[in-house]
């Protein structure tokens, strides 16, 4: 089916207030979210709800908690965010640390005890948008279980550990906003995939038995298997690297079993936010930086295929497509978020 941004907005605000937000939580919330369906990441978008309720109800979703700041250190920034809201949560916390970042230069964030914190790209765009340049960093924990097998492993030791580069737009390019699992696939695109009845296009999964599979059923129905690492030993070094960079400087921990895991999302974070006025000539920076991109793309494609795009190109165009003929979603998914939103307490749902 063909929903409106509009519909999702409505429905997901409503969701958030029935659960207990305020009003300007559950916009903030919401906005998030049918963000991440227009720009083509319907893993991190209001398909997210039913599991939002469901945390609601067991606990382990607090609404209306703040970014709460641990540490104060001037160009060290940490919050703890007590289980509540991560789109709301970082974006408080990505705010002050780009108001610092005027005065320090350079600035360590971190967030430790965040529920799911969405679409980390989100917070690139606000940085970038902020003419700053940022490096983010997420583990999560607090899940049943981990989701992603090391490489040379079977069994799945990490979460999808996600990593944003953000860097803000030139003259005249757009700005450039690097957002990746380290897995081959989000496991919101199994979750996706799973509920439309469909394959991936290759093996991004191991099955229970360890083996290859492109069918989303090994991560949703017992026994279950493991995500792939991206780039064989590459991609594992890299979502080890994210585990230790987020969960040790953040405090919140890692996926260790020596750790609580009380079935919810916790995701930390740890981000380094630059101001480039500090390091360099700010009109160099944009001419050399449209120059580059400029560069790039002048790669000429293989025979019959598209033009290369830039990071943050195709979220771009998939936003612009979403808006005009609207926002793709199996019945399946919607019939699961309205059940979400009539559980949280919402009349009537699907009048919205």
């Amino acid at each position: 089916m063909l929903l409106t941004d509009a519909t999702l907005y409505r429905l997901a605000h409503a969701t958030m207030l029935a659960l207990g937000s305020t009003d300007d939580e559950a916009d903030v919330v919401a906005q998030h979210l049918v963000a991440a369906n227009l720009k083509g990441h319907p893993s991190h978008g209001v398909g997210m709800l039913p599991f939002y309720v469901d945390s609601v109800q067991a606990g382990t979703l607090q609404p209306n908690e703040p970014a709460w700041l641990l540490n104060d250190s001037g160009a060290i920034l940490q919050f703890d965010g007590e289980r509540g809201y991560g789109q709301r949560v970082v974006r408080e916390a990505v705010d002050a640390a780009i108001d610092r970042v005027a005065d320090t230069g350079i600035v360590l964030l971190t967030v430790r005890n965040s529920h799911h914190m969405g679409r980390i790209g989100s917070y690139g765009e606000q940085v970038a948008a902020a003419g700053k340049v940022g490096l983010f960093f997420v583990n999560v924990t607090d899940f049943p279980q981990p989701l992603v097998a090391p490489f040379g492993g079977s069994a799945a030791r990490f979460g999808t550990n996600p990593l944003c580069v953000a860097f803000p737009a030139g003259a005249s390019e757009p700005a450039f906003v690097l957002d990746f699992a380290t897995s081959m696939v989000a496991y919101g695109k199994t979750r996706v995939a799973y509920l439309a009845g469909q394959h991936f296009d290759e093996p991004v999964m191991l099955d229970a038995a360890g083996q290859p599979t492109a069918d989303p059923a090994a991560m949703h129905e017992a026994p279950t298997g493991a995500l792939r690492p991206i780039a064989a030993h590459k991609g594992g070094g890299l979502v080890a690297a994210i585990e230790l960079l987020a969960g040790l400087l953040s405090g919140g921990g890692t996926l260790q079993p020596g750790n609580p895991r009380a079935g919810g999302i916790v995701n930390n974070l740890t981000a380094v936010i630059i101001d480039p006025a500090a390091v360099a000539d700010t009109d160099w920076l944009r001419q050399e930086y449209d120059a580059m991109a400029a560069y790039i793309r002048s790669s000429p494609p293989p025979a019959g295929q598209p033009p290369l795009q830039l990071a943050g190109e195709p979220e771009r165009r998939r936003e612009a497509e979403a808006r005009s003929r609207g926002i793709e979603m199996s019945d399946n998914e919607w019939a699961a978020i309205v059940a979400a939103a009539r559980r949280a307490g919402v009349v009537n749902p699907e009048a919205l």
